[in-house]
């Protein structure tokens, strides 16, 4: 709804400036902010290369912003707008993200119903990461096609659809492919969110912006089960409200995305307005829109190479194989708390889900640092304003907390007895939840920061390989922990986690050589990020 009004009142803008000199002169409206454009999109006197004249060259013809400042750039848009688009974005993935974890928590309960084993049953949360994993290669060109917001919109429109399947089915075979349809639609959301975090701004304010994105991201897994820990205590509904509570919340979330949310590809804009000025002057303006390949071309182009990113970027194996682990890490906990606190503690489902709140503590304790990363930011950037931020310096908080990452592991595994306080483990579950997301923030802003135009490309290849072993994960983690047990299992995957702690360090020291030889990152560090 707010994209229409957006696309609306860009075609009146664009009639207003086209209007007949003596026309205005009788009382038509120059354009503003107030009367062009909706608050997240404020324009002044559209700008066109010259005087409308027959003998305009194709090179006034091509529309595009005036400049750096140029208020019709999302970038430029007020702040206020801006930040209500990222609150906005925040519900549409945090409520996409939690049904992932949704029903994990009653894993008993849902087998028993189906007649399957427990390991079956974990299939559910697996084709949910697969889904994801699969609908990341074709979502990056898609938005780069249509917009962002039909992608959100139409992806989560159907998402809700199989969230209903998924509460209404009475087979274990229908749940399994709901489950994958759920993850391939939520995919729409949580492929491109960090590609709307760029389209509205500059770098320095991402340092205060992502954190934001990566707790919606990271953070409502963890709290799902905490809901339906306590939906399996109560003897008056059954496990499926876990599913009815992730629809409704997902239906408000659609609701308050479809009347608010606007669209932020900046080339897609433009595109709208280039077509109205053609059917208003009858001349061709075009944009830089309509000269990029068709979407079949792309994604020609990008299915080889989200796997190229991965295998032959250093930068973007490094950092994805750290993200591969937490995920992993995040996503077997689903079923490992069950282990290490139930049977450990011998704790009720919901005292056994509300354990999960120690790592959404620890995500949220590094998250409320944001306001002082982007004061660090500022300051490395002497306070000039649209500066570019060296990608090194984004792995600051990677390199102070992953060395937290490996002793959280062996922590938690090594205190999983009785004999030892719960708190103890507890512990060990905030520091992983404070790793889990400065990876995250560092990760993303230093692909974006080195690879420019082709950082969706770089992050669509993490995110579709940490979600398909997740998935894959998922379906081992049971077996791991009845067959080794808790304390090896944690000491193994722990093992993982020292192997990649030198990681960021590495990157800071030879990260520009690296992007110097790639052909795909920025060799310009000081490149304007417009």
């Amino acid at each position: 709804m707010w994209s229409f009004a957006q696309y609306h009142r860009i075609r009146k803008a664009v009639e207003r400036q086209e209007a007949p000199d003596e026309e205005k002169r009788q009382g038509s409206v120059p354009l503003s902010p107030s009367n062009s454009a909706p608050t997240d999109q404020p324009a002044k006197e559209i700008e066109h290369q010259g005087d409308r004249q027959d003998d305009k060259t194709e090179g006034d013809l091509k529309v595009q912003v005036k400049d750096h400042n140029d208020p019709f750039n999302p970038k430029n848009w007020p702040l206020l707008s801006r930040s209500k688009n990222i609150a906005i974005l925040a519900l549409l993935i945090g409520v996409q993200a939690w049904a992932g974890a949704a029903e994990s928590i009653a894993n008993t309960a849902a087998s028993t119903e189906f007649g399957v084993s427990k390991k079956a049953e974990n299939l559910s949360t697996a084709m949910y990461l697969f889904g994801i994993g699969t609908g990341c290669l074709f979502v990056g060109p898609l938005s780069e096609t249509v917009g962002r917001n039909p992608i959100y919109l139409i992806s989560t429109f159907f998402y809700l659809l199989f969230v209903l399947g998924t509460a209404l089915t009475k087979s274990f075979g229908g749940q399994i492919v709901c489950r994958y349809f759920v993850g391939l639609f939520a995919s729409g959301t949580l492929g491109i969110n960090g590609a709307s975090v760029r389209d509205q701004f500059r770098p320095v304010k991402r340092a205060f912006v992502f954190p934001v994105i990566a707790w919606a991201n990271v953070v409502p897994p963890t709290i799902a089960p905490i809901v339906g820990g306590w939906v399996l205590e109560n003897p008056n509904i059954t496990w499926r409200w876990t599913e009815w509570i992730t629809l409704i919340m997902s239906g408000f979330a659609f609701l308050v995305a479809f009347s608010f949310l606007p669209e932020t590809y900046l080339p897609v804009l433009l595109d709208w307005k280039a077509k109205r000025l053609r059917q208003v002057t009858g001349r061709q303006y075009y944009s830089e829109h309509t000269e990029k390949a068709s979407f079949f071309q792309r994604l020609k182009e990008t299915l080889p190479m989200s796997l190229i990113f991965f295998l032959k970027e250093p930068v973007v194996t490094v950092l994805g194989s750290y993200l591969v682990l937490l995920y992993v890490l995040l996503f077997t906990f689903l079923s490992g708390f069950e282990y290490i606190f139930k049977k450990t503690y011998n704790l009720s489902d919901g005292i056994t889900g509300s354990c999960f709140g120690s790592i959404a503590a620890g995500a949220t304790a590094f998250t409320l640092c944001a306001p002082g990363l982007y004061s660090w930011a500022r300051h490395h950037t002497e306070h000039v304003s649209g500066a570019h931020i060296k990608p090194e310096f984004r792995l600051w908080p990677a390199m102070l907390t992953a060395p937290l990452l490996p002793i959280s592991l062996f922590w938690l595994g090594w205190t999983n007895l009785p004999t030892i306080s719960i708190w103890s483990g507890l512990g060990a579950c905030f520091c992983f939840g404070v790793v889990l997301i400065a990876m995250y923030v560092s990760s993303y802003e230093y692909i974006i920061d080195s690879y420019g135009d082709h950082a969706a490309i770089a992050l669509s290849s993490i995110t579709m390989v940490r979600y398909l072993i997740a998935g894959g994960m998922t379906m081992a983690a049971r077996p791991m922990y009845e067959g080794i047990g808790v304390r090896w299992t944690m000491s193994l995957l722990g093992c993982l986690a020292v192997l990649l702690t030198p990681g960021p360090y590495l990157l800071y020291i030879y990260g520009h050589r690296l992007r110097k030889k790639s052909q795909y990152a920025r060799s310009e560090v000081g490149v304007s990020d417009d």
